[in-house]
């Protein structure tokens, strides 16, 4: 039997009235927490939450406005289903990864590329996310290539909706995902509470998400061995394939050689594909969620250009969640300054440490989930 909802006086199920209400609830509480485009605040000073603010407030059957706890993770699933929206971006005729493909294929030279499939550009908006977002942005690139590339992925997603839902949603899947037990020291990190927060996030919080919908999301660190990033806290079952992807440190000593040298053996799935007369090969291996102090970018593929004297020069190839999808858009087109855009050398990476989150083919047993939740890094020294 139909049901009025309060809010919009839309008629809909009675199993639905209350994520309807819900869902209105939490979207007031985010417009009235988010600044207005003068109040963004820059990368460099992240904001701190007020979780009094943050946390939405459900109505429960009984009429309540308190949660307290008591909503079982399957309720929140749903009310979560229900009140997702999907991201607004600019979506590039052709596919963006299709006009990077034709720009490399134009260059002259000895090189080769290596690039993952499909992958949408998703931007920091300044009356949105600007100075804060990227890490969900790039949660966001990851998944389009998920939901386009991954039958099995499109379907375990987001409660099978087909699209990348916007910050709010993704925050509101973090927090489920910390209940049902993924990632319990860095939910505690957050108090728990990610909805409406501009706190930063990285490839850990990638992972946990992911995992939640039993993908076997992978963290990789880098970095000197004194040094370790906050979830490297062991190896995986991921680890001595992850070791495999490194020849070693560079004969110049570039410590960030290591870096290249994974990123090139796991998009070219350690040598396994032939370039044969092309110089661009597309590879069935997910983007990498790239980490590092201070913002994260998205890495869709790499090149290698052969230099005189056998010398080999990499360049990671990366979606930046700062650039402007359009201006990225019409550069690929005119093949003009897209490589400022678009490609990172070796001798770009100056920071001590980085990370890396990918994800491996297939859905996670009932048993494996146990062991997903559960947050270990393969580390590797610079």
């Amino acid at each position: 039997m139909g049901s009025q909802c309060p809010f919009c006086d839309s008629s809909l199920p009675s199993s639905q009235l209350l994520c309807r209400a819900n869902a209105h609830l939490d979207s007031f509480i985010d417009h009235s927490i988010h600044p207005s485009p003068s109040q963004s605040l820059p990368r460099e000073q992240p904001a701190k939450s007020n979780n009094s603010l943050n946390t939405p407030t459900y109505l429960s059957d009984g009429g309540s406005s308190s949660d307290n706890g008591e909503c079982k993770v399957n309720d929140k699933v749903s009310c979560v289903i229900g009140s997702q929206a999907t991201s607004e971006f600019h979506k590039v005729e052709e596919g963006l990864m299709t006009l990077l493909r034709n720009c490399l294929e134009s260059e002259a030279g000895n090189s080769k590329s290596v690039l993952s499939g499909y992958v949408d550009h998703f931007q920091c908006l300044d009356s949105e996310d600007a100075g804060w977002g990227c890490g969900w942005r790039n949660i966001q690139m990851l998944c389009s290539h998920l939901l386009d590339q991954r039958h099995e992925a499109r379907k375990a997603l987001f409660g099978g909706s087909g699209f990348v839902p916007d910050i709010p949603s993704l925050q509101r899947w973090l927090e489920v995902a910390w209940e049902k037990g993924f990632d319990e020291p860095g939910s505690a990190q957050f108090d728990h509470v990610i909805f409406g927060s501009k706190k930063w996030i990285g490839t850990t919080e990638c992972a946990a998400l992911l995992r939640s919908f039993a993908l076997r999301a992978r963290v990789v660190d880098f970095g000197p061995k004194e040094s370790l990033f906050v979830s490297g806290s062991g190896v995986d079952n991921s680890g001595n394939k992850a070791s495999n992807m490194v020849k070693g440190k560079s004969k110049r000593g570039e410590a960030c050689q290591v870096l290249m040298d994974f990123v090139w053996n796991y998009f070219s799935d350690e040598g396994s594909i032939q370039f044969g007369q092309q110089h661009v090969v597309m590879s069935e291996k997910t983007p990498l969620y790239f980490q590092h102090d201070g913002h994260s970018r998205t890495i869709v593929g790499i090149q290698v250009k052969h230099q005189q004297e056998g010398l080999l020069q990499y360049s990671l190839l990366v979606l930046d969640p700062a650039h402007s999808t359009t201006a990225l858009e019409r550069s690929l087109r005119q093949k003009v300054g897209w490589e400022k855009l678009i490609k990172r050398e070796t001798h770009t990476l100056k920071k001590p440490q980085y990370q890396l989150c990918y994800v491996d083919p297939g859905i996670a047993s009932e048993k494996e989930m146990e062991k997903l939740k559960t947050i270990h890094s393969v580390f590797l020294e610079f």
